[in-house]
């Protein structure tokens, strides 16, 4: 963007709109990782489609939540951690660590465990273990070797297979009039499972991993282009960006629910406990091959998530101790951030052999940050409305109502989780 004169226009094709997506796009399309599609699937089988109404709660929560995170990176040029360094007292940046660490860690082992279970499915006679080191091995090839940019231009297409989803409503027996009034008509059920499936689907849409990733990439893509201008019109871009990615995961979300909800909750399937049984949700629409599009949905969005949860995790790292950093840094000009990945990666990997099942780490690690959010959102809201922080580009009314109503609906069912949990 060489000036406000020259800056995006409207697309005007298909092929337009897809270019001026960027790191909202990626970030969005990361959002429905395995350990989304988990949780989502769960919600459906579960609760048929008593959940869909989240979908429509949580695209305008979360999409100010990270517009917010994006326009605090195109104003500052630092990551959220870089600003607390400089800023916020020192206990502020040591909470959002010490609130960010265990949950980004614990999401990267569900990933691998998930990718290494859907892989199982097409090679039954070979271990999810060794399919689970193997995906690891790739990864940190990739992340290491590869410049995330050219790396996430590729796999943000293995995402579109999630939009089989979209189809198998319309090729079973749907009850469209109780589609319409589960969407628009929120139905809360008291009790400790239901608001578990709650906390984890509002964790798994509102992530604080994806905070970290969207204001620094907003960082990243202004160092390549060093001629921008930072305007109203900019900043409306960066958000229309964010929207759009957002707008796309929120679809995959309410869709898998819809899918999961009519196939396997209908079929009796209440209680996902395996990858199987999730892919069986695919069924009317691939038959036999419902297997492979789910292994494929899954390991690409697996490829597409992890770089973005051990980015994230090293940026904060690395942004706390003053540590050179960037994915498309070589591994000889920024030593210390590759090697947290590398750490991430081997400590996600050994949460495969402690004993819990692929399908219910992905739903756990959206649980936990369904717990942890909220500190973040605050910190997050606050920065955004900092003046000395952001001048003049502290939030709207909106995006106060919005980041607010998401701290406070995320706080409350956390909260009711934790009552159910010790006292329900």
């Amino acid at each position: 963007m060489p000036d406000t004169d020259t800056q995006k226009e409207k697309p005007k094709s298909l092929k337009a709109l897809w270019k001026l997506l960027g790191p909202g796009l990626v970030t969005g399309a990361s959002d429905d990782d395995p350990s989304g599609i988990a949780t989502y699937s769960q919600a459906g089988a579960q609760y048929g489609l008593t959940t869909l109404w989240t979908a429509l709660i949580t695209f305008p929560l979360m999409a100010a939540v990270q517009e917010m995170c994006a326009r605090i990176g195109v104003v500052t040029a630092q990551g959220l951690t870089g600003i607390l360094r400089k800023t916020y007292p020192k206990p502020v940046l040591w909470l959002m660590v010490l609130f960010s660490f265990p949950a980004i860690i614990l999401n990267i082992g569900a990933d691998i465990a998930g990718m290494g279970a859907v892989a199982n499915l097409i090679f039954p006679a070979i271990s999810p273990i060794f399919f689970s080191v193997a995906f690891t091995i790739l990864l940190l090839i990739a992340i290491i070797a590869l410049p995330y940019a050219k790396f996430a231009a590729v796999l943000k297409w293995l995402c579109v297979i999630l939009l089989v989803y979209l189809v198998v409503p319309f090729l079973v027996k749907t009850d469209w009039l109780s589609v319409a009034k589960h969407t628009v008509i929120p139905t809360v059920q008291f009790n400790k499972d239901y608001v578990s499936v709650l906390v984890a689907i509002l964790g798994t849409t509102i992530s604080p991993y994806l905070f970290f990733w969207q204001t620094t990439m907003e960082v990243e893509a202004m160092k390549h282009d060093r001629h921008v201008v930072v305007d109203k019109r900019y900043i409306k871009d960066v958000g229309f960006d964010v929207d759009m990615g957002m707008l796309f995961s929120n679809i995959v979300m309410y869709f898998i629910i819809l899918t999961t909800g009519t196939v396997l909750f209908n079929a009796g399937i209440h209680q996902i406990d395996t990858v199987e049984q999730a892919a069986k949700a695919l069924e009317p629409v691939a038959g036999a091959a419902a297997y492979y599009l789910f292994a494929i949905g899954v390991i690409g969005t697996g490829f597409l998530a992890i770089p973005v949860l051990s980015g994230s995790l090293s940026y904060i790292i690395s942004e706390t101790f003053g540590w050179q950093e960037g994915l498309d840094k070589r591994l000889r000009d920024a030593p210390a951030f590759y090697a947290v990945i590398v750490v991430s990666l081997l400590i996600g990997l050994g949460i495969n052999y402690i004993g819990i099942s692929p399908i219910q780490a992905l739903i756990w690690s959206a649980i936990l940050y369904g717990i942890t959010s909220p500190v973040i959102i605050a910190i997050v809201l606050h920065i955004s409305n900092n003046t000395a922080v952001m001048g003049t580009f502290t939030n709207g009314v909106w995006s106060n109502i919005f980041g607010g109503l998401a701290l406070l609906l995320m706080t409350v069912a956390a909260g009711f989780m934790l009552y159910f949990q010790f006292f329900g």
